[in-house]
């Protein structure tokens, strides 16, 4: 069997390729090169970038076997996730990998602006030798202003605290709890601007992010606070910025980031009290091999068709340990369920999960139950990524419902689907002793207790004496072993469910043959091997 291609489009580590391991064909192109980049994808199971390759909609389009995008870094700005989405590619990277070199270098350019080191340096090696010109200013005692409290915020918080500085912070998403702990007080942005000697920037670059210290802002500050933004370009508006530096309305600033990269000219290089860098937050050794493993084990699993800690586009976040044996049962489910609805228009799906696994997080079994329902509904490749796209596409009304109640079993799950009709059919199932077997629990209201195995067949026909026979019969004239079954019914000589295992495929002829004999239309062979 061919291996499967992983594209590395830019510079990673000797490491990264050595963790992706000798089971796929490693090829590289030049990520910046926009024709040698396509023409390359054409063939990529996986694409291996960091921050200069462009991976839009056209990137997308032209990668048709492409499974996963691996950003080996933080910042997917330069991903397309919609497109990827709509697709069924799940988007990787590695959020823990560069929060350390992240957090060290905004402490550095607090450290740069404080004393100004960079000027001092330039200075002596020009030589001159100014010393009351680089007057600075002590951290102890001052006032340390982090907007945003998120893991480099904390970090940089916990550093600065070993200065003697008093750390408070803005951000409306972390609980109070979880700020004291870190040592940090809580304010609103205003009172934070108007408080802090020194402001550190640590926030994402979104649609409300994007300007927040402008203008309006900056307004608000002490003429003597210093600012810094490590974290993503344009949440400091710039041309304020550098307003504000000139007319002495902010004492000093440091930034490794722009509204624009690379950034070559800006209104901020003209202003002797600014420090700059160029992006150079996650540029150091340990981080970009960090990444890169990171993101290497990540394409592993994809490729094995495993679930990934790290896809951003995979909503519901990482199984818990005890959820993932439930992930290919929920999806097998949904195969059978798909095979049971064949021919019928599903206006409603729901799924249920009951039992005491839903003290985890399980909503990747809905998604999970969604891609068996729907992946063998079109030619294009369903994933746990894109598997509510179709259900919406197709007018499929999904409700998922969660509750610990369940007498029998320590997880069941059930898919029931309403057609437009009003009619209905659903098909449960569970996990079986110490290995985890997934199991048919229910037809309906039948009750049933079969393995699912890779051929099934499922009957449904009125009770009467010579069915099971009739059925044994046709099978063995075809040459098909019954491995095992179940018969169900609710009451004595009404309608009965039937469900077997076998060890063949049933070609359409003696499904057609087993429908004429027992008298019904309700006959459904399902395939999972394919």
């Amino acid at each position: 069997m061919n291996k499967p291609v992983v594209l590395i489009a830019e510079e990673l580590s000797p490491a990264t390729v050595e963790t992706l391991g000798p089971d796929v064909e490693i090829r590289r192109c030049n990520g910046a090169d926009r024709v040698e980049l396509l023409t390359a994808l054409a063939e990529a199971d996986a694409l291996l970038i960091r921050s200069a390759t462009q991976v839009d909609a056209e990137a997308i389009a032209a990668a048709r076997r492409l499974k996963v995008v691996a950003r080996a870094g933080v910042g997917l700005d330069n991903v397309d996730l919609p497109a990827a989405t709509r697709a069924g590619v799940m988007v990787v990277n590695a959020p823990m990998s560069n929060i350390v070199t992240a957090a060290e270098l905004a402490c550095g350019l607090l450290l740069a602006i404080a004393r100004h080191i960079p000027q001092a340096n330039a200075s002596l090696k020009a030589g001159e030798w100014k010393r009351s010109k680089y007057v600075g200013v002590e951290l102890a005692g001052k006032t340390l202003g982090v907007v945003g409290l998120g893991r480099i915020g904390q970090l940089v918080a916990h550093r600065m605290k070993a200065f003697g500085m008093n750390v408070v912070a803005y951000d409306p998403h972390v609980p109070a709890a979880v700020a004291a702990q870190a040592g940090v007080r809580l304010l609103p942005f205003d009172a934070l601007l108007e408080s802090a000697d020194f402001i550190t920037v640590h926030l994402p670059k979104t649609p409300e992010t994007m300007g927040l210290i402008g203008h309006e802002a900056l307004s608000r500050v002490k003429p003597t606070v210093r600012i810094v933004n490590a974290a993503r370009g344009g949440i400091v508006d710039e041309e304020a910025l550098a307003a504000a530096l000139r007319e002495g309305r902010v004492a000093a600033a440091g930034l490794d980031v722009f509204a624009s990269e690379p950034c070559t000219a800006s209104p901020l290089f003209d202003c002797e009290n600014v420090v700059v860098t160029p992006h150079i937050g996650a540029a150091t050794g340990e981080a970009q091999e960090k990444a890169g493993v990171a993101v290497a084990h990540s394409v592993r699993q994809v490729l094995a068709g495993e679930l990934v800690v790290d896809a951003v586009n995979v909503h519901g976040g990482p199984p818990a340990e005890q959820v993932r044996p439930a992930v290919p049962l929920a999806y097998k489910l949904g195969r059978v369920f798909a095979a049971l609805a064949e021919g019928e228009e599903v206006a409603r799906l729901d799924i249920e999960v009951h039992g005491e696994l839903v003290r985890h997080d399980v909503k990747v079994l809905e998604l999970s139950t969604l891609r068996g329902v729907f992946e063998t509904s079109d030619a294009e490749a369903v994933t746990l990524v894109n598997a509510p796209l179709y259900a919406q596409v197709r007018g499929v009304s999904v409700h998922f419902t969660t509750s610990s109640e369940n007498d029998r079993h320590r997880i069941l799950i059930r898919v029931r689907g309403t057609f437009t009709d009003g009619r209905t059919t659903s098909i449960s199932g569970t996990l079986a002793g110490i290995r985890q077997l997934p199991k048919i629990a229910g037809i309906g209201d039948y009750d049933i207790d079969l393995d699912i195995t890779d051929h099934m067949l499922f009957l449904q026909y009125k009770d009467m004496p010579g069915m099971v026979g009739s059925i044994g019969r046709i099978l063995g004239e075809a040459g098909i072993n019954i491995a095992n079954m179940q018969v169900a019914r609710v009451t004595e000589g009404g309608e009965a469910a039937m469900a077997l295992t076998v060890d063949d495929v049933v070609p359409s002829l003696f499904l057609s043959e087993i429908t004429d004999a027992i008298g019904t239309s309700s006959a459904r062979f399902v395939n999972l091997a394919v």
